[in-house]
């Protein structure tokens, strides 16, 4: 096991992750987040590449306050200008990825293809670099300035 420091996000992330595809509909997806109790959820082509993820945020801000039916396509609420991260990149250089975007979870990316995805609270929970997730989710938490 590495020291600290040194962990990556392959140590980490959790390795099977739930997905959807342009074919799912917003229903679907909220369903299945209620089911297994998450905010996101990676969307996937034919090729198990991720195209974008779709939040419970995205749902109601893209879906419900825009009035879209629960049959509304995935790809009329997903974000897709997404970032990622790799298994080898390690829990520091993601966290600080995390607080430059104000974002709480990662995809995670080997060869195009999705491996697992990370959490903030991943890095919380585990106590790894505790000052860096801490200062991640302060980050995070401040209204984006740029």
């Amino acid at each position: 096991m590495a020291n600290v420091e040194n962990r990556t996000l392959k140590e980490i992330m959790t390795q099977d992750v739930a997905t959807v595809t342009l074919k799912d509909n917003v229903y679907e997806v909220a369903v299945k987040m209620r089911d297994l109790d998450v905010g996101l959820i990676p969307v996937v082509d034919e090729n198990n590449e991720v195209i974008g993820v779709i939040t419970d945020r995205d749902i109601v801000i893209r879906g419900i306050a825009e009035k879209r039916e629960g049959s509304a396509a995935v790809s009329e609420v997903m974000t897709r200008d997404i970032v990622l991260g790799r298994p080898d990149m390690t829990v520091d250089e993601a966290a600080k990825i995390m607080a430059k975007h104000q974002i709480r979870r990662l995809p995670v990316v080997e060869n195009g293809k999705l491996v697992g995805i990370v959490a903030l609270a991943d890095m919380a929970v585990r106590q790894l670099h505790h000052d860096e997730a801490s200062e991640a989710l302060y980050q995070i938490s401040e209204p984006n300035r740029s």
